[in-house]
């Protein structure tokens, strides 16, 4: 028995099935507060919903279609009970029940119909909430439930809603395609407003997750609109979103509320009604203007924004109720004995019951009369898509939408297909806006964040010298490989440039040409004294070992040029070497000739004649040899334990690769030289010893000076060779041989050349042994 009846706006047509419908034909309702000491008020409902209304006639049609084909239904008269859920809860909720219950107190099927049956499905509610709240109860009893607009997520879970299906996606994949959107566009910074309902607080929870799993974009605020035209909170999210930088709004939002926060936005109204609020701009009024009064109607706006029916919500309406009809229609081609329920029967159209039909619901597959096709998966989804609607506005101020693309849902994502040409975009520069928190940072600079703000917002700071930015992660620089540099822009490593004393610089061009004058030098000196060997002045100073010098010091020149050019490894294990072994050479045959000069002068007096024996021809190439041979063996243990290779150096310069001869052992280079100044050093002294001999042609004193010059330039060369960086090594090694070897060649040759080639008349026996003893 009926213990009330609800006072609901509806649509009645009588058949042999009913199915039930909800729609919001009116935005708003009034509900009085309820004193529960005398029976509730009936609600009112007011600002009628044309898209609803539309829906409505959109199910009354479906049905009237499908009555009229003969394959589909054939001998069943389909009817409906449409009511009006006035957006409100609790109207929609009384609704339903009535659906379910009927209002009437009797109803009579067989002879004569009386009254309208309970429905065996429906199709609604078009919100979330309304839903829900519906499916809890009407899940119980297995009524099922159609939604053509209502996109919660959280009505996927078939577990909890065993009844509901819905032809709209949920928010979901709603959600997944705005951010494949964004993407596309390039937003990363966006401003989010919800509805304070299930649907909004749902969706933006969703898609703060979405945001934050893609990283592709950032929340610049994030508002509730309010439920109620709460003017005052309405203008408060206005000034949040002019003062925010954000460009684009995503917004998950109920018709009726949008209308709310647009009356708030004036740009939106000023064109909308094409007046101006006061201050109106210059020359405004005298053109005819008139000025905004903010009372103006929205709803009466000739404007297509107002006109969402190129959305498809009617066609959502159609499939639903055609997934209702096939069910119906399969349920009743069962046949006796094969059907799905117990002792495989089948369902009869005068025993019918929801549950029934809920069992072919979650099993239909059909194609649509405009060719979709229509199925629902395990959640009571169907498969997602949605068309990307723009709003062209055009020059009497009307708005067209049109479609500018589709998202699809597929297994492997969302697929978003775009026709930007047909985009209109209200800007002066006719291109979508941007809308960052932080521009990209440019080549060289790499993204630091800002505490306490989103990830999309950061400060671009310059990458250090040797690195560069990251192309596939631009929050840090990577260093350029070993022997790259970044370039002045850090976008890309370049190589480094290379520094060694080269053939083509100035510095090594001056020093090999000094070299090649030294080298050149010894060898006309070499041929003066072959050619003038039997002058006295020449055989006076031991031709033998004169020969010698002259050979080694043409080989201390050569051997500069191994320190001139790329480091190579036999360079570098030669260049020492080669210099340690000539000097050596060099620097025996001088301590020789020195011994010599001593020996004779000791002969010259009684008794000394047996000093000259141990100082023959034999013992002078001997003692030279044997002196160079310990300089080889030094040499070759140098090698063979640690031996000097190239090296690529960055200390010096860290854009530059200097290359350079590692030592390899500081020890055997220290020993090399050691080695050289000992025996420079005793050549000096045994000299020093000799210098005021009674000679008139003294080669003591030479000698002396000759020692003098060698030993302050290698005391100098040695904290300048350290002191010294790169190159600069080199040429300073290289030019203490030269300044050596030239002050060798020219103190003990310069003045034997000039007597032999100047100076002839002294070039005779008689001078040269005017007190003297030929050696």
């Amino acid at each position: 028995m009926l213990q009330g009846q609800f006072d609901l706006n509806g649509m009645y047509k009588t058949g042999d099935v009913i199915l039930g419908g909800l729609f919001q034909i009116h935005f708003f309702s009034s509900v009085a507060i309820q004193s529960f000491t005398s029976q509730p008020q009936q609600p009112t409902c007011s600002g009628v919903y044309a898209l609803g209304f539309k829906l409505a006639q959109t199910m009354a049609f479906a049905i009237d279609e499908i009555n009229r084909n003969s394959n589909l239904l054939s001998n069943v008269t389909l009817g409906y009970t449409l009511y009006d859920s006035c957006q409100e809860l609790g109207i929609g909720f009384r609704a339903a029940l009535s659906l379910a219950n009927s209002q009437e107190e009797k109803i009579i099927l067989n002879g004569t119909c009386s009254g309208n049956p309970p429905v065996i499905g429906i199709v609604g509610d078009p919100s979330s909430t309304p839903s829900i709240a519906i499916s809890n109860v009407l899940g119980l009893y297995r009524v099922p439930m159609v939604s053509y607009f209502a996109t919660c997520s959280c009505l996927s879970d078939h577990q909890k809603y065993p009844s509901f299906f819905r032809t709209i996606p949920s928010d979901a994949f709603q959600v997944r395609a705005m951010i494949q959107i964004l993407k596309h566009f390039g937003w990363t910074w966006v401003g989010l407003l919800v509805t304070d309902d299930d649907y909004g607080l749902h969706a933006a929870r969703s898609f703060q997750s979405e945001l934050n799993l893609s990283g592709e974009a950032c929340l610049a605020y994030t508002e509730v609109l309010p439920w109620n035209k709460d003017t005052d909170e309405l203008r408060r999210i206005v000034a949040v979103m002019k003062k925010s930088t954000a460009r684009v709004v995503i917004v998950f939002e109920h018709y009726s509320r949008v209308i709310n926060l647009m009356e708030e936005v004036n740009q939106f109204w000023e064109f909308a009604f094409q007046c101006r609020f006061a201050p109106a701009p210059a020359g405004w009024l005298e053109g005819g203007g008139a000025l905004c009064t903010g009372e103006e109607n929205l709803e009466n706006v000739d404007n297509e924004f107002l006109d969402v029916s190129n959305l498809r919500p009617e066609y959502n309406v159609y499939k639903a109720v055609y997934a209702l009809a096939y069910s119906l229609d399969d349920m009743l081609r069962c046949k006796p004995g094969r059907g799905p329920f117990s002792g495989n029967s089948c369902a009869t159209l005068q025993s019918l019951e929801p549950w029934q039909l809920l069992y072919y619901l979650e099993r239909v597959n059909f194609t649509a009369p405009f060719g979709d096709q229509v199925s629902f998966d395990e959640n009571g989804d169907v498969e997602p898509i949605y068309d990307v609607m723009n709003w062209l506005w055009l020059p009497d101020g009307s708005t067209k939408v049109q479609s500018v693309g589709e998202v699809k849902g597929s297994g492997e994502g969302e697929e978003l297909i775009l026709d930007e040409n047909r985009i209109f975009w209200n800007f002066e520069s006719k291109k979508p806006p941007r809308s960052v928190c932080s521009e990209s940072c440019p080549p060289g600079t790499h993204m630091v964040r800002e505490k306490g703000k989103p990830q999309c917002c950061f400060d671009c700071i310059p990458c250090s010298e040797g690195k560069i930015t990251n192309k596939s992660n631009s929050l840090e620089c990577t260093s350029c490989p070993e022997d790259f540099w970044s370039n002045p822009q850090r976008d890309h490593c370049v190589p480094k440039k290379t520094e060694f004393l080269s053939y083509h610089d100035p510095l090594g061009i001056c020093l090999t040409a000094t070299s090649l004058l030294g080298t050149f030098v010894c060898a006309v000196v070499l041929g003066i004294f072959i050619y003038h060997r039997r002058t006295p002045i020449v055989r006076a100073n031991n031709s033998e070992l004169s020969f010698q010098l002259l050979l080694s010091l043409k080989l201390c020149f050569l051997c500069s040029l191994l320190f001139i050019g790329r480091p190579r490894l036999w360079t570098c294990q030669l260049r020492h070497a080669a210099f340690g072994i000539s000097f050596v050479l060099c620097v025996s045959c001088i301590l020789v000739k020195t011994m010599v000069v001593l020996a004779v002068f000791k002969a010259s007096k009684p008794g000394g004649g047996a000093s000259l024996k141990w100082f023959g021809a034999m013992q002078q190439r001997g003692t030279v040899l044997f002196l160079t041979s310990i300089q080889a063996a030094i040499c070759t243990t140098w090698l063979v334990s640690s031996s000097p290779t190239p090296h690529k150096n960055t200390q010096y310069h860290n854009d530059k690769i200097v290359y350079e001869c590692a030592v390899g052992s500081t020890v055997g280079f220290a020993v090399l030289l050691g080695y050289i100044g000992m025996l420079a050093v005793l050549s000096f002294l045994i000299a020093f010893l000799v210098r005021n001999l009674p000679d008139s042609f003294n080669e003591a004193k030479l000698i002396t000076f000759s020692m003098l010059i060698f030993c302050a330039v290698w005391v100098a060369f040695v904290p300048a060779y350290v002191s010294s960086p790169g190159k600069l090594a080199d040429a300073v090694e290289v030019f203490a041989i030269l300044a050596s070897s030239f002050g060798l060649l020219i103190t003990l040759f310069g003045p034997k050349c000039y007597i032999i080639l100047l100076r002839p008349e002294m070039n005779t026996k008689k001078s040269i042994m005017g007190r003297g003893i030929e050696s």
